[in-house]
Formats: structure tokens, C-alpha cells, sequence
């Protein structure tokens, strides 16, 4: 598969890159970054976004147009987006479209452990951890842990989760998800990070996964380019690719 990268000179781009360029299934045959024409990608089958969640929007609806497949990792998605995205997918026919929140096969466990997890507890908050270049917060892996998590307690019938906060200085109970509140730290010398506390009276649980280096993200990039190609429309969340 022949394949453009967008955002090819940033961080997670550079990686990219690489990982595409070293597997014998994919050819990179352009290398795109934020002033760059866009023309070379038109001699690719797949395009990887990995840009800003200012530019990602035009990127995908000009790929389209281009009846290109698109991976996309660039974060910052809003329901209202990607009902954008939906609609324009469906009017692409037999283009893929796969917008994941974190390509990290492990950040997809957690979220599915989580969603396993969360109706056996009282309390459930997420605490999320990234660079401080991070352009959105919450990150996109914690707003769609957080909404798993509200989905699954549900679906089972649980209670509100107790919180007798009634003065607050505002964000010192961090963003409200679905009722899941969420946590988002900013700290120089990260990557990303995330961690789901689970609590009932006398006993806690942890689940964190910890991305080290942006290699850990490359599996699930090859895994959502394999994929994305037999799957036309739009798929949301890495956890589908993996059959979870």
C-alpha cells in the first residue's frame, strides 16, 4: 500500500514515518507537513494524520475528495466533528476512514478493562497525563475512557457516584465526562500517560498504562492501515481493529 504521511516532521509523524517506511507492506510516497502542497499525496492509497487538531478537519476532506483511506491520530475530535466526519465518509463510497484516540494497543486494553470494571465500584475518576505541547484537554483517550466508563454503569444500573462537593474553585474537580470526572496534567518531560481509579469502601484499583516513547504507538498505526482499507466509512476507536 502506497502511503502519505501528514504532519510527517513532527514528533509522532517522524515515527511514522519510519515504522511505515520499515515495513515490506507499505511504500512511503509522500511526506507532508503544515505549509506543504498537498499533490504528492495524490499518488498514495492511505494517508496517516498525525497534525493539529486545527488542521486535521481539512485534511480529512481533502483526502477524501482524493478517494484516499485515512488513519488519523490527531486528536481534539467533538461528537459534532465527528458526525462532520460520518457524513462525509458515507459520501465517499468505499473509502475508510479509522480516527483513533490513542493508536497504543495497551491504552486500548485499559479502556476495555475499564469498561469491564466500572459497574463493580462506588467511585471511578480518570487522571490523565501528557507533555505540555498538548494541544487538547482532556486527551481524546481520556474522553473516551470516560464515556465507556458512563456508558457501562448504565447499562448496569449504577447509582450516581457520591460527591458531596458543593463549593468548588472551578477545575479543582477537573472536567466532568459523562459524569466521570477527569483529571489533565501537564508536565514537561512526559509522553502520555493514563490512569483509571477504581474505589469501594476498602478496596482500590489501578489501571495506568505509561507510553515511554512514541514507538509504542506504531503497531496500532500498521495495524489501522491493514485494516482501514476492506472497511469503508468511518470506524471510531483502535478497539474495533484489534476485535475487542
Amino acid at each position: 500500500m502506497r502511503v502519505a504521511v501528514f504532519g510527517a516532521r513532527g514528533r509522532m509523524g517522524q515515527e511514522v514515518v519510519k515504522a511505515v517506511a520499515q515495513s515490506p507492506d507499505f511504500e512511503v510516497v509522500a511526506q507532508i507537513d503544515a505549509g506543504d502542497p498537498r499533490e504528492p499525496a495524490e499518488a498514495a492509497e492511505a494517508v496517516v494524520d498525525f497534525t493539529h487538531p486545527d488542521a486535521v478537519m481539512d485534511n480529512i476532506a481533502w483526502s477524501l475528495r482524493h478517494g484516499l483511506h485515512l488513519v488519523v491520530g490527531t486528536t481534539g475530535f467533538t461528537p459534532d466533528r465527528l458526525a462532520e466526519v460520518r457524513r462525509s465518509a458515507a459520501a465517499a463510497p468505499g473509502v475508510g476512514v479509522l480516527v483513533a484516540a490513542n493508536f497504543s494497543v495497551g491504552a486500548v486494553l485499559m479502556a476495555h478493562f475499564a469498561r469491564l470494571a466500572a459497574p463493580h465500584f462506588e467511585s471511578v475518576e480518570i487522571i490523565e497525563f501528557h507533555h505540555p505541547q498538548k494541544a487538547d484537554a482532556p486527551s481524546g483517550t481520556a474522553r473516551e475512557t470516560a464515556a465507556a466508563v458512563a456508558a457501562a454503569r448504565r447499562a448496569a444500573g449504577c447509582p450516581p457516584m457520591p460527591d458531596a462537593t458543593t463549593h468548588e474553585t472551578p477545575g479543582a474537580r477537573g472536567a466532568s465526562i459523562d459524569g466521570v470526572r477527569v483529571h489533565a496534567l501537564r508536565l514537561a518531560g512526559l509522553l502520555a500517560a493514563q490512569e483509571v481509579h477504581f474505589t469501594s469502601p476498602g478496596e482500590t484499583v489501578v489501571l495506568r498504562d505509561d507510553a515511554r516513547d512514541r514507538s509504542s504507538f506504531m503497531p496500532g498505526v500498521l495495524a489501522g492501515l491493514r485494516w482501514v482499507a476492506g472497511h469503508p466509512g468511518l470506524t471510531c476507536g483502535l478497539d474495533t481493529v484489534l476485535g475487542l
